[in-house]
This record gives structure tokens, sequence and C-alpha cells, in this order.
């Protein structure tokens, strides 16, 4: 057995910003490092897995990309986490790294600790925790409070707690980072960056080093070779839960929601976007992201949503012996009317 540990390097980030793209552009520059990766998503449509698949780098083929999609791998650690990696070291040509992208619902902190097992920690090692930031979406307001706002209530009334679910899952991927990257700064002017830079650095107490990046283009050199040993320093990066649970109390995401919703051809692709955003805004969703089969087009429409904002373009042709459909995965918060939403994304068909 090779006894020079693999190097993994989690990714985390929350919805939306961008964590596939950013590894997308590490395969093809990897310098010819042969990457498995591990993709975890929230919901049943393995969206991300797709898009990396399609990417055609040599040096992480098709039987290298490891899929997790029944649910958030901070909470399947024991039933599909071990078991994952377990198996990958059994393989007769280990990867030189791994690669983990995590739900943008997980926390990385239990992922982390994980790679204390027995069967893990002599083989592999954390080589760093990077967490992706979407800096529009913040400069925005999306996953921030009124701060001057909230002090104030406070003030009058100490039994109130102003921190959302969302906010402190934010918190929590920033806790754990070694390395944040302020991704789609080319969305926000100098003084919309300072005051995300500002944002990030008061959410959290530890100062990782931040970075910054448009559509994911990050060096290789920069994401890969850490050297962190992160799985070491896991007890000093605790979650929102585990400073409030230290019970053991198991995590859920009781707070969030996914659903799959399958349509037939769409002849109007433009506006078939526009009303999508708008349901998005009506609905407050978190994430929506999924294919669409475009009438009268050989190729497949890829559609990421974070907000209002949405992303698309062609990504493929559709395969020979592959069913054409639409298909979405939609992510929000618990109290979504599921129904509601689901018959509004159907009326577009």
């Amino acid at each position: 057995m090779n006894q020079q540990k693999i190097p993994a390097t989690v990714i985390t980030g929350f919805l939306g910003a961008g964590k596939t793209t950013m590894i997308r552009n590490l395969l093809t520059k990897a310098g010819g490092k042969k990457i498995a990766l591990i993709i975890n998503e929230f919901g049943d449509l393995g969206v991300d897995g797709d898009v990396l698949k399609g990417c055609g780098a040599e040096n992480c083929t098709e039987d290298d990309i490891i899929e997790l999609t029944n649910g958030c791998i901070c909470c399947t650690v024991a039933d599909d986490f071990i078991p994952t990696m377990t198996k990958l070291l059994e393989r007769k040509h280990r990867p030189d790294h791994i690669v983990i992208e995590t739900s943008g619902l997980a926390l990385p902190q239990p992922l982390v600790a994980a790679f204390n097992w027995p069967d893990i920690r002599t083989q592999v090692t954390v080589d760093g925790v990077i967490t992706v930031v979407d800096s529009a979406a913040v400069a925005a307001g999306r996953f921030a409070d009124d701060h001057d706002a909230v002090d104030a209530r406070r003030a009058e009334d100490e039994s109130l707690d102003h921190e959302s679910p969302i906010e402190e899952l934010f918190e929590d991927q920033l806790t754990c980072a070694d390395l944040i990257v302020l991704n789609k700064t080319d969305l926000i002017d100098a003084a919309g960056l300072i005051r995300v830079r500002d944002e990030v650095a008061s959410r959290t107490v530890r100062k990782p080093v931040m970075i910054e990046a448009r559509n994911g283009e990050v060096s290789a050199g920069i994401l890969l070779g850490l050297g962190i040993g992160t799985e070491g320093d896991v007890a000093n990066r605790k979650s929102h839960h585990e400073l409030e649970h230290e019970d053991g109390a198991p995590h859920d995401h009781d707070e969030f929601d996914s659903f799959v919703v399958e349509l037939g051809p769409v002849a109007d692709p433009a506006g078939f976007i526009e009303a999508l955003k708008t349901i998005i805004s009506a609905h407050d969703l978190l994430r929506l992201k999924g294919f669409v089969d475009v009438s009268g087009k050989p190729m497949r429409l890829q559609l990421q949503a974070v907000g209002s904002r949405i992303d698309h373009y062609f990504d493929r042709a559709w395969g020979a012996s592959e069913k054409r459909a639409t298909r979405l995965v939609v992510i929000g918060l618990h109290e979504m009317d599921q129904d509601a939403v689901r018959a509004a994304i159907e009326a577009l068909a």
C-alpha cells in the first residue's frame, strides 16, 4: 500500500455560489494530476455531476466522478461518504488528489471530521477547505440582515433571535474555510467588493485568506496544495449547531426542501426563463437548476438560478438514446408552497 496520504480538497459554499464552475475550470488546469471527484447533490437530479462529466478533462474521466444524491453529505457520512471513500481507496490506480463538492446546504464540519475515521485518516488528509462566496448576492444583501436594526431590536428585547438558518449556514461555511473565494466579482463595482469583504470578514472569528475570482477562474496552484491538514483542527471550527447542541443531537435540514419538476419541450426558452424569474421571486425560492429541452434544438439547455439571476447556455447535444425532457430541481425553505410552485412551473410548458 502507498503510505503517502492522498490530499483531499473540500469545496463548499452557498447555493449558486459557483462551486461547479470553479471545479470545471480546475479540471482543465490540473497539470496532469489524476483527480477523483465526489459530488453531493441536494435533490434528486444530478445536475452538477452531469455538468462535470461533460467537461472532457483527460485527468478526470466519468469513472472518476462519484455522485452522492441520497441527501446532504453532512447527514450521511457513515452511510454514504465513508463507504464511497473506502471503495475509492481500494482502486488499483488511486487518484493523485480528491476533490469533494458539498451540497450548498451542507455543513463542512462533519465531513472534515470524518477524515479522522480510522480507515480514512491513515490514507487521506484534508488539503484544505475552500468556501466559495457569491459576491453579487452578498452585495445585494441576500444573506445578511441590517446589522444596525438587529442590534437595536436586541437592545430592546434580549430574547429575540434575528439569525435565520440561511445566515447561520453561511457563517458555518466561512468558519470552516482555509481559503475563501469571493466569486462573481465582475458583477459588482469596487465599492461593492469592499462591502462584501467587510461582510464576509464579520461573519467569522477565524480570518482565512480571501481571494477574488470571476466565473470561478482560479489557478489550480492556488486551490490545490494548501497542505493544511484541516481534520486536525476541526475542533476549532465548530458550527452553530455544534455550539448549541454539543450533546450530540443529530443535524438535519428541516429548514429546506427540494423537489423535481419534469416538463415537455419548451418552444420559447427566453420567455420560459423570464417566467421562471417571476416564479422564483413570487415564492422566494433559493435555487433552481436543471436542463431544458428546447423544441427544434439538438442541444440541451443548462439552467442555473440563484435568486432571480438565471444563467443558461447550451452545454451539449442530446444523446441518441437519451430521453429528452425538461427537468428542474427546485430548492426553497421548508415553508414554501410546493404545490403552488410546481403548478406555476408546469403551466409554462
